[in-house]
């Protein structure tokens, strides 16, 4: 298992990325202001739009750094690699699968049982801890519908069927979610789910933390070599690192979902935190990105017993351990990929 190394999040958008020695070098109007080791670093995400100097990428490339680019809503841009890691005849057998649809379904059918399941988790858990301040029939009505929608999973017969049943079920799930937001309600209301750009302060930090795991996950899947773009459940479309969506798929309600409700529950962002723009778009501050950037690294120090491997690993650490599972089922040294699943 590979040691949790740090990620340096730059959040001020006029902030050029720089190399000085064996550092990253953070610039702002023609003055360092900051530097950090690189030998301490897996990674950098920037929301900037100044960019960074080719001598610092290729700097990361040799390192094996991963640099991530960010819109100022959160949304990635790109991100800059080096040499992709692992044999050809682990992506060779990546790409056969991908083709296969009967393959595909098989790695893809465990992927959206993780995520019902996680959702049903989460769920079940706000009705334990805060059954009187929740609409508990609608609550578990939604649980049983993610119940049943993971029997219809074990089921289908294709990728589509797959797709609708997934679907169905996170429209469900999206219905409900606004119970689980126990602490000011009325300024963190959650209707539906929208994006691109985000119409409410909910939907701007999940939008946000689906970006951030994205990357996270990208890195986990490249670092195992496997190719981030060729994916079971998500089809080929360029531009998208379709296999890193796939295994986001778990990982949203148990990761992503539970620490924006987390941080909201517990006024670490309020309303203040939040800045509407002239197109109704909700977008965080810069100041407060920052804040949220830093609960997010805090969090991911947190630990977890991972279900499968029955270890103790940080929270940042999980897109690493699927990506390695993925990597050895592709392999046949698993009999099938074993999800990631919740207590």
């Amino acid at each position: 298992m590979r040691r949790l190394l740090n990620v340096v999040y730059v959040s001020q958008p006029d902030v050029y990325l720089a190399l000085k020695g064996n550092n990253l070098n953070l610039i702002k109007d023609g003055e360092s202001i900051g530097r950090v080791p690189l030998h301490n670093l897996e990674g950098i995400c920037t929301f900037g739009y100044q960019g960074a100097s080719p001598a610092l990428m290729h700097k990361c490339m040799e390192e094996n750094i991963g640099i991530s680019f960010f819109s100022q809503t959160g949304r990635l841009r790109g991100r800059v690699i080096g040499m992709t890691n692992g044999n050809v005849s682990l992506r060779k057998t990546q790409y056969q699968k991908s083709e296969n649809e009967e393959e595909s379904l098989q790695i893809a059918r465990n992927m959206i049982i993780g995520k019902l399941y996680n959702k049903e988790q989460l769920l079940k858990r706000t009705i334990r801890d805060h059954s009187l301040r929740v609409d508990l029939a609608a609550l578990k009505s939604t649980v049983n519908h993610l119940r049943e929608a993971r029997e219809h999973v074990l089921l289908c017969k294709d990728l589509d069927s797959l797709r609708g049943i997934e679907g169905k079920a996170a429209s469900a799930y999206f219905n409900v979610f606004n119970q689980c937001i126990l602490h000011d309600s009325k300024e963190f209301q959650f209707r539906r789910r929208n994006r691109r750009p985000p119409r409410d302060r909910v939907n701007a930090l999940l939008s946000l933390a689906y970006s951030l795991l994205a990357a996270e996950v990208g890195s986990a899947v490249e670092g195992v070599g496997l190719d981030a773009y060729v994916g079971f459940l998500h089809r080929d479309r360029p531009g998208r690192m379709s296999l890193a969506l796939d295994v986001m798929e778990e990982l949203r309600p148990a990761i992503a979902d539970r620490f924006v409700l987390k941080i909201i529950n517990r006024r670490q962002i309020d309303v203040k935190d939040f800045l509407v723009k002239e197109n109704n778009a909700v977008l965080l501050k810069e100041d407060s990105r920052r804040k949220f950037l830093q609960l997010w690294q805090e969090a991911k120090m947190e630990k977890v017993t991972h279900p499968y491997l029955k270890e103790k690993i940080d929270w940042g650490l999980v897109p690493h351990a699927q990506a390695l599972l993925l990597a050895r089922y592709l392999r046949g040294d698993l009999d099938g990929y074993p999800t990631f699943l919740i207590r």
